[in-house]
């Protein structure tokens, strides 16, 4: 297979957001340039579909039209695989024979869009999301980025190929049994699979529905820290959607603090015969220590028993029922191997169902008891990678090899996110997974990057001119060792935020390319006026303290590195500055404050309680 070299263009979205705002860039000429890529990679199988010029047309002209600064996703291109609706595109999972054209995106796909996302097309899977391995589709095998020999993982193989080639900056998967941690473990990217629920599945045609998720891949963690806020949103058409709870400071249940943590390592590891991937998980385990983690040895095998739970069990069935219409009418239409493993569905009983049911429960409160004592569980992604042509002659055993880790994540309603964690001798990339209880995502999150950007580690998560990921903020030839762009940890500020400013909203870009994390959601102390000031696009709040009739308003408090608070300050406009803002536990920190001549002529929202209540506000409320 004939494989032609990448344009050296980044496509990270700080780097995409740059290149907006200085001018050196238009969506319209990235798409040319990503176009180009695409042809590069035809024999890869990628895509389903790519999005025609007419498809893209209205897309491109909204953005002709907006301000980057008023859109926090402006111009940035993803990808979505082919079982989440696109609104005019088919939707096929990979049985073209069931192709469907949606009018509406899916709703996961609708608040990427409002955010300024560009939809480049639909790709590539384990036809109806039933697969780990990614050969399991009429459109052909997806091979790895790394070695074309082997597997790229699936079910979301096409979409994790896509980022993996620079062929998009990130890009939707779905994750069932492990579709979005598989595909990242294998092409040296992070895999975030959120808490059930969080992201809403409406628009997603269904492998399992009580347990799908919808999955992300992207290149590091702080990309994936600019997306998770806009796709995150309690969905109310969406029957299995929760919504998130309150955020809190990060810190575990006995109360230490985030720089000392408590990792779970399991007493006994299956490596299915490969030594270099238990070497590699071996230094981790040493790094994570090394980054003030404390590895606690826990007993592995409630996770192993949740896990075959899934295809040993009744929950095969759920996959009959999303197509049972389907199957029983022309089954012939479906892949040989997602034939074999669905189609015996139809003789389940009800009986054995609550029966699992019941199991599940007795496996998941063991599970539990581990929670109070634990920041997270370290394990690896997968144990060993595998050639196609290994998988077509044996598809089933090593599919259950792949998902030792992994199958049981959904069913005990677990948070996960897999990042990279070193090359192997044989060129191909190792990962690993921090997993929690439900609801844990933020920590993990910050624990998965402190991993992923450690001194020693040896991937990297921006891509080069090859397509590899490499150093962040550079361009190498393959081959050559990334330098560690952050050998020492800055110095951080920590500072409140009321407006445009916060998570999801549209100036958090602003924070996040500087480093900022999210310490926590809270409130100020009850002394304070927030008004709607004239002007923008965007609008701003002003907070302003009085001396009596104050409220508490909603805030985010945010720690930002002091090396880049200069920059930050010399882009607020007046009457905004940064001053000091009480909080409602009597604590003190800098943040957004607005001189009080400005309330004048100002809308007085104080009563909604915060920016956020303002802006949802419905057209016409005088909200």
């Amino acid at each position: 297979m004939s494989r032609t070299p990448h344009l050296p263009l980044n496509l990270s979205i700080r780097h995409l957001r740059d290149a907006y705002r200085e001018g050196l860039l238009t969506p319209a000429t990235l798409v040319e340039q990503i176009r180009t890529r695409i042809a590069e990679h035809a024999e890869d199988n990628i895509w389903i579909h790519v999005l025609s010029d007419a498809e893209l047309a209205s897309y491109l002209a909204r953005l002709s039209e907006a301000d980057p600064e008023t859109l926090p996703l402006y111009g940035i291109p993803f990808a979505i695989k082919d079982n989440i609706d696109l609104a005019g595109v088919p939707t096929t999972a990979a049985l073209p024979e069931l192709a469907s054209t949606p009018e509406r995106s899916a709703t996961v796909v609708e608040r990427l869009i409002a955010a300024g996302a560009l939809p480049i097309g639909k790709t590539n899977l384990d036809q109806l999301a039933t697969g780990l391995v990614g050969t399991r589709s009429p459109y052909g095998a997806v091979p790895n980025d790394f070695d074309p020999d082997y597997i790229a993982g699936g079910s979301s193989s096409g979409s994790a190929a896509a980022v993996a080639h620079g062929l998009v900056s990130f890009a939707l998967g779905t994750d069932t049994a492990g579709s979005g941690r598989v595909p990242a473990a294998l092409n040296n990217l992070v895999g975030i699979k959120p808490t059930r629920g969080l992201v809403s599945t409406r628009g997603v045609l269904p492998a399992c529905r009580t347990l799908d998720c919808v999955s992300l891949f992207t290149l590091d963690l702080a990309d994936a820290g600019m997306l998770m806020p806009i796709a995150v949103g309690f969905d109310p058409e969406d029957p299995f959607a929760r919504p998130a709870p309150s955020l809190t400071a990060a810190s575990s249940a006995d109360g230490r603090a985030e720089a000392s943590f408590r990792f779970g390592v399991p007493a006994d590891l299956e490596w299915f015969g490969d030594t270099a991937s238990a070497s590699l998980f071996e230094a981790t385990v040493r790094r994570l220590s090394a980054l003030g983690g404390e590895a606690v040895t826990i007993d592995f095998t409630p996770f192993v028993e949740a896990a075959r739970l899934l295809y040993e069990g009744p929950w095969v069935a759920e996959r009959y029922a999303a197509i049972e219409d389907w199957i029983r009418t022309r089954p012939e239409t479906l892949h040989p191997v997602t034939r074999a493993i669905i189609e015996p569905a139809a003789e389940a009983r009800a009986v054995d169902a609550f029966k699992a049911q019941y199991r599940l429960a007795e496996i998941k409160r063991r599970t539990e008891t581990l929670w109070p004592d634990l920041d997270c569980i370290l394990t690896p992604t997968i144990a060993t990678p595998y050639r196609i042509a290994e998988v077509e002659a044996d598809p089933i055993r090593l599919n259950s090899n792949l998902g030792y880790y992994t199958n049981y994540m959904n069913l005990l309603d677990l948070a996960a996110v897999a990042v990279p964690a070193g090359m192997r001798p044989d060129g191909l990339p190792f990962g690993v997974t921090l997993f929690g209880p439900a609801f844990s995502d933020a920590i993990l999150a910050r624990l998965a990057e402190r991993l992923h950007l450690d001194p020693s580690q040896t991937a990297w998560p921006t891509q080069g001119a090859t397509g590899h990921p490499v150093s962040p903020g550079s361009i190498q030839e393959p081959g050559h060792p990334a330098e560690n762009p952050k050998a020492s940890e800055p110095e951080m500020l920590p500072l409140v935020v009321c407006g445009a400013h916060l998570s999801g909203l549209a100036l958090n870009h602003q924070l996040i390319e500087r480093g900022a994390r999210l310490l926590c959601a809270t409130k100020t102390a009850p002394c304070y006026r927030l008004y709607a000031l004239q002007g923008g696009p965007p609008e701003r709040p002003g907070l302003i303290r009085v001396p009596t009739g104050g409220v508490a308003i909603e805030v985010e408090v945010w720690a930002i590195p002091q090396t880049t608070v200069g920059s930050f300050l010399a882009g607020i406009p007046a009457p905004l500055g940064l001053g000091s803002v009480e909080l409602a536990d009597g604590r003190w920190e800098k943040g957004f404050i607005c001189e009080g001549f400005a309330a004048e002529g100002a809308r007085d929202i104080s009563a909604l309680g915060g920016w956020r209540a303002y802006l949802s506000g419905p057209p016409g409320s005088g909200i």
